[in-house]
């Protein structure tokens, strides 16, 4: 039928297993996410897209919420981090992609899972843990550069206390609803908070 999501050339022709066929599975929820955002994400389609069935789609997660989640993170890119040879103009400029990704279609894709996710813990800390190890790489990257040119405290190098910059700008599109946060705010953050707490480090635990 017209307007029907097509199975991938060749799927359901070789046996998929294990990793072979999450990948697939995700692959196929990831090109459904980004054509029809979450709104338009159903089970149906990507099991169709995949040349497979719901079952082994319902094996892996539990509802579409669950898979909408699993394939954004899927989707989610990590450029390397910038290296201005300042620490100010690196973590400006991690903001600025945040806000510029949070703007995007993928940011949108993002902003409405958030929404989805409500209250289910389990789902938006895994949408938060964009500020896990994924986010707290490229965030580590630059404060270690940072210690090493004397600009930041050695004791700054936690992933807590080096993601507070991308938190609180997180928490201004969360609280406010907007899908971008003025330069402003993102200078703000930089030399209000971050750039004198990383600078002291954080008091003894």
């Amino acid at each position: 039928m017209a307007g029907e999501p097509t199975p991938r050339q060749g799927a359901g022709r070789t046996r998929r297993r294990g990793a072979a066929l999450e990948e697939a599975l995700l692959r196929a929820a990831v090109e459904e996410l980004t054509a029809s955002g979450y709104a338009g994400l159903t089970m149906d389609k990507v099991a169709a897209r995949a040349g497979t069935n719901k079952n082994a789609l319902y094996r892996r997660w539990p509802n579409r919420l669950a898979l909408g989640v699993a394939a954004y993170r899927h989707l989610a890119r990590t450029l390397p981090p910038p290296d201005t040879g300042d620490l100010r103009g690196d973590v400006l400029e991690l903001l600025r992609r945040a806000n510029r990704h949070w703007s995007s279609p993928s940011g949108a894709i993002l902003r409405e899972l958030f929404t989805a996710a409500g209250g289910t813990a389990e789902l938006l800390a895994q949408l938060q843990d964009q500020s896990g190890e994924t986010v707290a790489a490229p965030w580590l990257t630059v404060l270690e550069r940072a210690v090493a040119r004397g600009e930041a405290a050695p004791e700054a190098l936690r992933p807590r206390v080096a993601t507070v910059a991308i938190v609180l700008l997180r928490d201004e599109f969360v609280t406010r609803g907007v899908p971008s946060a003025p330069d402003d705010v993102l200078v703000e953050i930089t030399d209000e908070v971050y750039l004198p707490l990383v600078r002291r480090g954080p008091a003894p635990g």
